[in-house]
């Protein structure tokens, strides 16, 4: 897979989760490419093209990005700041996806630029409806600036 072909990065660091996503992508016939990465971290050094992915180029951005909140070593809402801080990377969709149903993470995500927020549904049915109307639309049915 080239980076090129990235066209879902999804920042979750529980194994279970990232399994029932990826399974749930699957399950809906949307096999676009998927980059994991399991921290906030690791997230930033993916999207910006440092660290363990300084050769990478930075212009080559995901169609949308799935975050978490809930993450080590840099929080989710620290991620989202950044990416929607710098002008290279603010037209990245992102969607958070997280058991977060707290109204102080929602506002917050949504001030920060946010382009949706879906609280992780606990059941696999519905966690899998979620995430099909997630992928038709933002792998489907939206349209991206060219950057």
């Amino acid at each position: 897979m080239t980076e090129k072909s990235i066209e879902i990065l999804l920042v979750e660091d529980n194994p279970n989760d990232v399994e029932l996503t990826l399974l749930a992508l699957k399950d809906n016939n949307l096999t676009n490419p998927i980059h994991v990465v399991r921290d906030g971290a690791e997230a930033l050094e993916f999207i910006f093209a440092t660290g363990a992915y300084a050769q990478r180029e930075i212009n080559h951005i995901p169609k949308v990005s799935l975050l978490d909140l809930k993450l080590p070593k840099v929080d989710g809402l620290e991620v989202l700041r950044r990416v929607k801080g710098d002008p290279r990377t603010r037209a990245i969709p992102v969607v958070v996806l997280t058991s977060s149903r707290e109204e102080r993470d929602i506002v917050e995500s949504y001030k920060l630029g946010v382009n949706s927020y879906i609280a992780k549904p606990v059941d696999f049915e519905q966690f899998t409806q979620a995430v099909r109307t997630f992928g038709l639309y933002w792998l489907l049915l939206n349209q991206p600036p060219v950057i």
